[in-house]
């Protein structure tokens, strides 16, 4: 199931039942799981591991150095793929930035063509990115996202569970779970839909609802509002949100601007 033309590290570990396609590159000690596929000119680079049953799409290089100026290339970092992910064509994901340190991907998410993680990025499970997605160094990202093609992220800030999140849009703020949004920094809404589709009560909605009404419709400010929603009980997923909203990043959240079409 290796392909002759592959070129492939001596301290590489390759389950029997992986398929590594042509002119694929494996540099240093990575792991490929069984059931992988790595198809042709795809590289790995330095400590990889890529989880059972993952694909990986022609031309992607997993592992390659950050993009940061200080970076020294013999720090030993790595990228930790989970299981059944499907990475496609010309996909990057870089390494972790200090020693020890690794970019790290759940189980189960979709990474369209030429979409990009930088160093240390933290993605979890069941998460969609559209092509040309770009994640800045330090993202986090929960589960059961969507990211619309070509939306930029900057580094640092977090984003929520089961967000969706329009194309082309550029975020230098957290966005909480459970939120759409769009443009420049702009929540517009509750991802109705999405929570739907995923199996949440109409209770659940509902609690999700007043509370995002309570957060950023209220007219108090957003640290005003979590002092007021604190005092109030919620059931487990509406205080999902409030505890994201309480501990932001550093980056802050995005504010809600109800959108339309024209504007």
């Amino acid at each position: 199931m290796i392909h002759k033309t592959a070129l492939i590290d001596s301290s590489a570990q390759i389950d029997p039942s992986a398929e590594i396609g042509p002119y694929v590159v494996i540099e240093g000690p990575s792991v490929v799981e069984a059931g992988c596929r790595i198809e042709a000119h795809a590289q790995l680079v330095g400590h990889v591991i890529v989880g059972e049953g993952t694909r990986i799409g022609r031309g992607a290089v997993i592992g390659g150095e950050p993009q940061d100026l200080g970076f020294d290339p013999a720090t030993q970092s790595s990228v930790i793929l989970g299981k059944k992910n499907v990475i496609r064509e010309h996909v990057t994901i870089h390494r972790g930035s200090k020693a020890g340190t690794a970019t790290r991907i759940g189980d189960g998410n979709y990474l369209m063509v030429g979409s990009h993680l930088a160093h240390d990025v933290v993605l979890g499970d069941r998460n969609i990115l559209a092509n040309a997605v770009l994640l800045g160094g330090h993202i986090h990202v929960g589960n059961n996202t969507f990211i619309g093609g070509g939306a930029v992220f900057h580094q640092f800030l977090r984003i929520g569970d089961f967000c969706v999140i329009q194309g082309n849009g550029s975020f230098s703020k957290d966005i909480p779970h459970y939120c759409a949004a769009q443009r420049i920094n702009r929540i517009t809404g509750l991802n109705v839909i999405g929570l739907r589709r995923q199996g949440f009560t109409t209770e659940e909605r509902g609690a999700i609802k007043d509370l995002f009404q309570q957060l950023f419709c209220g007219g108090l400010n957003l640290t005003q509002a979590v002092e007021q929603a604190l005092t109030q009980e919620w059931p487990d997923k509406a205080r999902r949100l409030l505890e994201f909203v309480q501990a932001p990043s550093k980056k802050g959240v995005c504010p809600v601007r109800p959108g339309r079409e024209d504007d």
